[in-house]
């Protein structure tokens, strides 16, 4: 399910504070778990309004392995960090938000279930832009 929508704010609100229009949630696997990720994610993006990502089977950016990134808007979050806890059977997901700073998504809003893997940092831009987000 797939709301096309397309959505721009700036990284900080009047009070300074960062905004969050979004989540990103990887789903790491490997040729082991493979199957068992694709059948979460498709599972994930019928159950929600959410743009499943490709199946990566290496790599991509930040993540040290196999991902597939489902991207929702902030008002899901409770109900989709919930269904993932519960549905993720062993499978490590990583979320962070979308603020327009990728190295603070990833760094300092982290949020792990399964084991904390080493991102690469060095990829992520520290630089403000405006998060846009398209459904």
């Amino acid at each position: 399910m797939l709301v096309d929508q397309s959505t721009e704010i700036s990284a900080t609100n009047t009070q300074g504070e960062r905004q969050v229009l979004g989540y990103h949630a990887h789903i790491y696997y490997n040729a082991t778990t493979l199957v068992q990720a694709r059948t979460l994610c498709e599972a994930a993006a019928s159950h929600f309004p959410l743009k499943m990502g490709r199946m990566h089977e290496k790599p991509v950016g930040p993540h040290p392995d196999w991902s597939c990134q489902l991207a929702f808007r902030a008002g899901l979050f409770e109900k989709i960090v919930v269904w993932l806890a519960t549905h993720r059977a062993g499978l490590v997901v990583f979320v962070h938000p979308v603020t327009g700073n990728d190295l603070i998504d990833h760094r300092d809003y982290a949020i792990w279930m399964g084991a904390v893997r080493p991102l690469d940092l060095s990829v992520l831009s520290s630089r403000d832009k405006p998060a846009t987000y398209s459904f």
